[in-house]
Order: structure tokens, then C-alpha cells, then sequence
């Protein structure tokens, strides 16, 4: 008995010292981890929300890319920070959905070795088609890509990438043969399909639509579950041809397992608060990405299904990485 007192005991005062490290949390900088380079678009977005948590908190939050391996480097160095609040990640659908299953080996579990925060945007594709292919909406494409099989060739920036596993679950769906050509980045793959070397390809937003109002390419419809406020009158892939189809990159903020849950709350609605700016809304949705702000449970949800969605996609693939 006098040993379980003394459990009971180090056990009161070790939440007494969570509970006092949650009320004083930040007393100091915190560390943003980005695993993307610098200057890429999952930076940007985490340097424009990182700006205005450091005005909430009231401490500044400080940008550090570690790219490498898929986004697999930055995640590990905050799976194996202290779960205090101060070591974040703005995590990826390629650092906690697609990874688990393209990776033979993980230095982290996606699931079990983080705390998940804020789902922070998502960034739903194009489905764009060079104009000499006969197809004028995404059903068309899907009959003439049946009646034409392995006629169309789909480009990706390259294996693995959101863009090239969207690809992979609409073929998936919708039961059709459209060989996957993979190039080192989205720009060399927008070149051919401008030329006609190959014919589709799912591609963000970005890059895609300047392309499409040059009347260059044909946009067919927007790989998200809802329509996008960027191009509201391009219908969703789902609306236009394949019924329960959705697929969207996005990136959501994340700490190390076990970060007590009064620092989860400050740091989400740090979050929240940020993605409620009408200034900083505007800029993101001029991005092509769109705001979310889900609460800890609603991305923890969230993410788990996105890892199921892609397991399927990357295996019906037949993709694995060393």
C-alpha cells in the first residue's frame, strides 16, 4: 500500500508540473518545422501562419525547413522532439498519409508518434487535358479513355507525388487504362502536355490554371470534395463524371505524442484565430489553397482516413521506396 501511495503520489505531482508547464506555455520560442524546402508553397503558408500565431501566443514562432526524403526528415527530428509545445510540424499528406505505405521504413509512426493539431488547408488539383483530346468534361474523358485504352497517357511531376497518386485512385475508380508517365517536377510535365507527348494530367492549381485561361490546356473539373472559390464554376471531379471521387494535397499542423492537451488547445486556437483573418484569407485562397481550421479531433479523424484512402492508392500502384 505504502508503495502505491507513493505511485499516487509522483503521479499528482507530475500532472501538478503539466498542468502549471500548460498554463505558462509559451514562455519561450517555438520551432516551426517544415519538411519542404524553402520558398515552396507548404513554407509560404507556414511562414504567413507562423506570423500571426507569434502575434497570439505572444512569442515567436520560428520557421525551419528541414526537407529530405519525402518530408520524412523534418518529421522525425519532431517525433523525437520533447512533447512540450515548443517543437511543431506543419505536416503533409505526404509525411502522415501517403509515406506509411510508400516507404518499406519509416524513422516515425505517422500515427502513433504525433499529436495532431489543426488541419490548416487543403489543395485540391485540376484535371487538365491538352485541347486536341476529344473530351470536353470528366465523364467524356472516362468513356473515351474505356473505348480508347492506353491511348491517353497521364503526366505527374513525379512518383509518389499527389499528384501522380490522384491520378492513380481516379484510374482506380473509374476503372480504366491510362498509363502514368513520371517526370522530375511539375513544370517539364506541363511542357509536354502543352505539346501533346502526353495527354492529362492532375496538377495543382498554380501552375495548371494560367495555363488554362492562355487556352493552352482544358481544365475538366477540381479533384476536391467541394467546389473551389478559385474557379467556382468548374465542378468537382465527383459532380462531373465520377461519383465519390475526392482528392486533395493539404497540410495540417502536428506535435510530438503525448503533448499535454491544454498546450493542444493554445496552439489550436492560435491556429483557428489565424485562418479567420479575412487578410491572410484572402492570400491563401489567391494560392489556390483553402482554409480549413478543424479542431484535434476532427484532423485526427481526418488523417487517419487519408492514410487508408492512399494505402490503397499507392498499392494499386505497386509503389514502394527503400
Amino acid at each position: 500500500m505504502k508503495r502505491f501511495g507513493r505511485f499516487a503520489a509522483v503521479a499528482a505531482l507530475m500532472a501538478v508540473a503539466a498542468s502549471a508547464q500548460a498554463q505558462d506555455f509559451p514562455s519561450k520560442p517555438i520551432h516551426f518545422i517544415v519538411p519542404a524546402a524553402a520558398g515552396g508553397p507548404t513554407d509560404v503558408t507556414t511562414r504567413m501562419l507562423a506570423e500571426r500565431m507569434s502575434a497570439s501566443l505572444g512569442q515567436p514562432v520560428l520557421v525551419e525547413p528541414r526537407p529530405g526524403a519525402g518530408g520524412n526528415v523534418g518529421a522525425e527530428v519532431v517525433a523525437k522532439a520533447a512533447p512540450d509545445g515548443y517543437t511543431i510540424l506543419m505536416a503533409t499528406i505526404g509525411t502522415h498519409a501517403i509515406n506509411q505505405t510508400l516507404y518499406k521504413k519509416l524513422p516515425f509512426d505517422p500515427i502513433k508518434d504525433f499529436t495532431p493539431i489543426a488541419q490548416v488547408v487543403q489543395y485540391p488539383l485540376l484535371v487538365v487535358v491538352n485541347p486536341k483530346v476529344p473530351v470536353k468534361s470528366v465523364k467524356e474523358l472516362i468513356d473515351y479513355a474505356k473505348a480508347n485504352p492506353g491511348k491517353l497517357n497521364r503526366a505527374s511531376g513525379g512518383n509518389g507525388t499527389s499528384m501522380h497518386l490522384s491520378g492513380e485512385l481516379f484510374v482506380h475508380q473509374a476503372g480504366i487504362d491510362m498509363p502514368h508517365v513520371p517526370y522530375k517536377g511539375s513544370a517539364p510535365a506541363l511542357t509536354d502536355l502543352v505539346g501533346d507527348h502526353v495527354q492529362v494530367m492532375f496538377d495543382s492549381m498554380i501552375t495548371a490554371l494560367p495555363l488554362v485561361k492562355a487556352g493552352q490546356l482544358r481544365a475538366l473539373g477540381v479533384t476536391g470534395a467541394t467546389r473551389s472559390p478559385v474557379v467556382p464554376d468548374l465542378p468537382t471531379v465527383a459532380e462531373a463524371g465520377l461519383p465519390g471521387y475526392s482528392a486533395t494535397g493539404w497540410i495540417g499542423v502536428v506535435a510530438p505524442a503525448n503533448t499535454p492537451p491544454a498546450i493542444v488547445e493554445k496552439l489550436n486556437a492560435s491556429i483557428v484565430k489565424a485562418l479567420a483573418d479575412p487578410a491572410l484569407r484572402e492570400k491563401l485562397i489567391a494560392q489556390a489553397a483553402e482554409p480549413v481550421g478543424s479542431s484535434p479531433a476532427e484532423f485526427t479523424a481526418f488523417i487517419r482516413g487519408e492514410t487508408d484512402k492512399w494505402a490503397k492508392a499507392v498499392r494499386g500502384a505497386n509503389l514502394s521506396i527503400e
